[in-house]
This record gives C-alpha cells, structure tokens and sequence, in this order.
C-alpha cells in the first residue's frame, strides 16, 4: 500500500511507544500515565475485565510474553531491595505510582507467567485464579506496616511456638544458632502441646548432628520421650539405637534391637536374627522369652518341612481328610499348641511335633494344655481322646474325672462342636454347682439331668414348670408325670 508523506509521518508520530529523549526525565506526566497504564495491566491479567484497550506491559515497557521481556524479568527476579519495601509503605495514589521505577514486590508478572511463586510470596497463578478475588494480587501499598511482620519471618521463639500451637504456618529456617533453637524447644515444652514439641524435634533433627541432639535432650526428658516415640512411631531404628547407646540404656537397646524380627519374613533368616538376639542384656524375664522364641521357631521350621512332605504324599489319613490351610511358620505357641494336638495328637513325646514334647519343653500349664487339647480333638469329633483326657487314677486304681478348667467350660466347648447329648449330659453332671448345672442342662436341652437335679432337690414347682417345656407324649414328659405322682419322694411344696 502506498503512502503519503504525510500519511507516514501520522503513523510514526501515532505510535503507543515514544522514542526516548533526555526531555521526558522531567516529564512527570509520562511517567504517571506508564505507571498507571503497567498498574492497569496487571490488574487485566487477573481480572477477565478490559476497562480500556491498553495494551499489556511489563513495568519495563516490553510487551508481556516477549522474549526479551521473558529474560529480563527472569534476570530481574533474584529479591527485593529495602528502596522498593519502602515504596510498598505508600498510600494508594497516583504520585506513588510514579514513583516506581522496578517491581520490587513479592507478586511480579514474571511469577504469575511462569504458575510459581517467587521466594517469599505464597500463592501460585493456579491459586489465584481459582480462590481468592483478583484484587489481593495487586501491589497493596497500603498495608499496615505490622503485617510485614509475618513475611520477614519476624517472630521470636515465643511468638512461632504460639503461632505452631494455632495451626498457623511459620518457617522455622530463621532459628540457625544453638542458642535459638534451644530456645524454640524450651517454649514448646512449656505449651505442653505434644504435636508442637514434635514439630520442634523434627526441625532439630534435620538441622542438628546426632551428637548435638542427643546430649541436649538428655537433659530435657520430656522433649528425649517425645522423640523416642516419634522415632518408633515413623520406624527410623538406626537412629533409635543410636540414641539408646548414647543414652546407655541397655535394655532398650536389646529390645529395640530385637524388634526388627518383625520385618524378616523368611523364617530361616528370622531364626538367625533371633540366635544372635539371646545373647543382648535383656531382664532375666525377657531373656527367657527370646529363647523360647526361638526354640519355637526351631520346632515350627522342621514339622512344617515334614508335614509339607507327608501332605504332598498322600498316604497320611488325618492331612487327606483334613488338609492344611495355612502354615505353622511363625504361629504363636498356643496355634502350635493346637496344631500339634489336631494333626499330631498320638505322637511318642520324643518327637518335636508331639502335644507332650511342646508342653514339657515350653512349661505350658495344665490349664492352658488342657483347654487347647480339648479344642482340637472335639473339633475332630475324637469323643474318646476327650474323655481320656480327663479320666485320671488315683494310687488305689480307682477312676475319677478331673477337669482343671472346670466342667461348665467343657460342656460348652463340646457343645460348640456339635457333641451328641449323651456326651454333653454325662459332662453337664459332672458339674458341681447346681444353679450352673440347671442353667447349662436347660440351655442345652439336657432334659435328663434337668428331671433328675429337680427330683434331688425336691423342688416341686420347678418341675411342673419345667413339664411345659418338653415334647408332648415324650419319655422325658412320662417321666415327670411319674415323679409327680409318686407319693415315695418328699417335695417342698
């Protein structure tokens, strides 16, 4: 298209961006109508709103976007300098505006264009432009001058233990001399707050050498109980133990040490682990465990060596009919127990897998065996190892039934596994207290013993109440009917 002379000198003249010169230093209106027109564009870039059709700039002059303007900002971005922090101490007006030669603030077009925040300004693009109203992203030159207090990081120990105590965010980086930081912990544990005190440590061990934490907080009980319960609680062992020997508590140490069992998984390894635990500095109680421990697991890895072989072979009865579902590895004493009396019951006590063998070299009381024993061999239906258990003779030969668990206990295992009544009556009269021995008979519908204890004691009304409860035309109701009408038997009432 072909121009005039004319025409070209309006186009250059009409230009948005004047060519430089000396004069416009002093040209206090050109530079109100920059800064007004680079305020604007950073309030167009938050705000969807266009109230004129400026176009967008940085606060160098350069349009947003540009290469150049992208290095400069990037260059420009390192801090802010004490002549800008006094500028944003100005009020909101348009002389303070021209007064802004570089943004010195923590908010800058560069970190919005980029989605991240500089260091020392808290909220991303993102954030901006999904929570909070534009507005707040705008220089505020008239804040009040305390707020500044809580970007500098101005806050003494006292104030951030407060501020932690609140739920408010604060850095703890400034605190850098012992001396401080020292300090910082002494006024949590004066807040007596478990979760500030533990927020504390964590900073202290981060920023701490072992030796250094350790021997403050030996004099600092409260603070050294709250970081071994944070240690345990987030698993860090290695400097669990190294804090116990520094401490020398010896004990703990063993007991610490020893835990570790927990995260071996295979069962070889594990007992290994455990050989070289037996000799730590436990209490003489716990030593005792730590042998039994691994004795047990010495017993466990060879029956289930043999038992997997007796399974997978097929010519055992008791793993055909019932198969195995699960492994013993790892079992507590009481599941070996129990394991042993169900798959191994008749074995000579010579042998690691007998019931016998594992009660005798475990000292397992007679309570204890007899429960689980009973357990196994009812849930078999093994009626005649249960009443051997029991049965016991006196140095005369005479045979009695002996129940160190008491026999209301026994009916009621027995009825759990479904035991014939026969067998539940014998055992519900072997019951010494008569009140229990009514109670389990009723229950379980042992209409024999209910009959017979009522007819003992003579108790008449509880009788023709206990008539209704039976089958009508039944044996156990011309029973009663007999009893009633027998004029040989005494009643009460």
């Amino acid at each position: 298209m072909n121009r005039t002379k004319g025409d070209e000198e309006e186009y250059w003249n009409s230009s948005k961006f004047k060519a430089f010169t000396f004069d416009d230093e002093d040209d206090e209106l050109s530079q109100l109508k920059e800064s007004k027109r680079a305020v604007n564009s950073l309030r167009d870039f938050v705000d969807d709103d266009d109230d004129d059709d400026l176009e967008r700039v940085s606060w160098t002059g350069e349009p947003v976007g540009s290469i150049s303007w992208s290095i400069k900002e990037t260059a420009g971005n390192s801090g802010s300098t004490h002549e800008g922090r006094e500028q944003l101490k100005s009020r909101n007006s348009f002389s303070s505006y021209a007064q802004l030669p570089k943004p010195t603030s923590t908010y800058s077009l560069s970190s919005f264009f980029r989605g991240r925040t500089r260091p020392g300004s808290f909220q991303s693009l993102s954030d901006a432009l999904s929570d909070t109203p534009a507005k707040s992203y705008a220089p505020e030159l008239g804040r009040p001058k305390g707020e500044y207090r809580d970007y500098s990081n101005d806050w003494s120990p006292s104030d951030t233990v407060r501020r932690l105590r609140k739920g408010k965010v604060c850095s703890l980086e400034r605190f850098r001399s012992l001396q401080d930081k020292l300090q910082l912990l002494e006024e949590a544990v004066s807040m007596h707050d478990g979760n500030v005190i533990t927020a504390v440590l964590i900073f202290l061990k981060r920023t701490l050498s072992k030796e250094i934490l350790f021997r403050e907080l030996e004099v600092r009980q409260i603070a050294l109980r709250h970081l071994i319960h944070f240690l345990k609680e987030i698993g860090d062992q290695k400097l669990l133990l190294d804090l116990f020997r520094f401490l020398d508590r010896t004990e703990e140490l063993a007991l610490s040490h020893y835990r570790e069992h927990l995260n071996i998984q295979d069962a070889d390894k594990r007992k290994e682990f455990l050989k070289t635990c037996i000799g730590l500095p436990f209490s003489a109680e716990d030593s005792a465990h730590i042998q039994d421990h691994y004795t047990l697991l010495e017993r466990q890895i060879i029956i289930e060596a043999n038992d997997c072989h007796l399974e997978s072979a097929g010519q055992t009865e008791i793993f055909r009919k019932h198969p195995r579902k699960a492994s013993i590895l790892n079992m507590p004493l009481v599941t070996t127990l129990f394991y042993s009396c169900f798959y191994h019951y008749t074995e000579a006590e010579g042998t690691f897998s007998s019931p016998v063998n594992l009660k005798k070299t475990f000292k397992i009381p007679d309570k204890q065996y007899v429960l689980t024993a009973l357990a196994a061999r009812a849930k078999l239906r093994a009626w005649n190892d249960v009443d051997a258990l029991f049965t016991t003779k006196n140095w005369l030969g005479y045979t009695k039934k002996r129940a160190p668990i008491g026999f209301h206990r026994v009916v009621e295992i027995l009825h759990k596994n479904n035991a014939p009544v026969q067998i539940l009556q014998e055992y519900v009269n072997l019951v010494e207290d008569v009140d229990t021995k009514l109670n389990l008979a009723t229950k379980f519908k042992c209409h024999d013993v209910v009959i017979d204890t009522c007819r003992d004691l003579k108790d008449r009304q509880q009788l023709l109440a206990y008539r209704s409860k039976v089958d009508k035309g039944s044996a156990e109701e011309e029973k009663i009917d007999a009893l009633l009408s027998s004029s040989q038997i005494r009643w009460k009432n």
